[in-house]
């Protein structure tokens, strides 16, 4: 498979985290496991392959306009054939500038865009579908999402409050309670909880949960050697039994256990 990342233009830096492209050879089928990483995604399948996900009710091919909600367990995905896709990987607070509807809704679910944003972003993948030139096809994308910024623009307010909030958890010497937080900015927790739920898909809880694990995986999927506990130390948890738990509940596998190079979708994201 490839994988590539592209910056977006400076208008949309705030909202897109990269755009990217991946595509898998014809004869290539492959299994793998999506994991948690805290942003909405949407991905135009481009290609003649099939890309399916399993909920929990077997394998099941997605849309040829994919909606990625916030993914918190393990999602099994296949490839089959060749595969040609352009993702938009927003911020975590950032997806709910494009989209009409509460984003918790759509948690551990791959969904049809067009059911969601209608009738444009169909008009929007027959544009892509018409030119095989990765520019021009960014160029249209970016011109999509430009459009649909303006529509959404009341709503930039609150979307900046959590983001400004998501920063604060981020922050490695982050320990603060979320109703000290929400306090700092003038609302209560309850209410900070509500536009996390409706912008993001995610509690802050959640939240700081998976950014903990992204950074766990990082650490653990490098080649140099490093102790459970060190890693443990390194994220903020309690203690190495704690880290080992919430890793397998993202991953489906301890620390110790998790191999990376049969995940080529999770080696891709961590070492671009």
């Amino acid at each position: 498979m490839k994988y590539k990342e592209i910056s977006p233009d400076n208008r949309l830096k705030q909202y897109v985290k990269c755009y990217y492209i991946y595509e898998s050879d014809a004869g290539a089928a492959f299994e793998d496991t999506v994991l948690p990483s805290g942003c909405v995604e949407i991905i135009f399948n481009l290609g003649s392959g099939k890309w399916q996900t399993d909920a929990g009710e077997g394998f099941v091919s997605t849309p040829a306009i994919e909606l990625w909600g916030q993914i918190i367990r393990p999602l099994p995905v296949r490839s089959i054939g060749k595969n040609t896709m352009l993702g938009v990987r927003f911020f975590p607070h950032a997806a709910a500038c494009f989209l009409n509807d509460k984003l918790d809704g759509f948690n551990n679910q791959v969904v049809d865009l067009g059911d969601v944003s209608g009738n444009e972003v169909r008009v929007l993948y027959s544009k892509l579908l018409e030119t095989t030139i990765w520019t021009k096809r960014i160029g249209l994308v970016e011109t999509y999402l430009l459009q649909k910024l303006l529509l959404f623009k009341g709503r930039f307010n609150k979307i900046t409050l959590v983001g400004d909030v998501m920063n604060e958890i981020r922050n490695a010497d982050f320990f603060d309670n979320i109703a000290n937080v929400a306090d700092r900015y003038g609302i209560t927790s309850r209410y900070l909880q509500k536009l996390f739920l409706q912008y993001t898909g995610l509690t802050p809880k959640l939240y700081s949960k998976i950014n903990r694990f992204q950074h766990s995986l990082r650490l653990v999927t490098r080649k140099e050697a490093s102790s459970l506990t060190a890693i443990a130390y390194d994220c903020g948890y309690f203690d190495q039994s704690h880290f080992i738990k919430e890793f397998k509940s993202f991953t489906g596998s301890t620390p110790s256990g998790y191999i990376i190079e049969r995940s080529p979708v999770t080696s891709a994201l961590v070492n671009n």
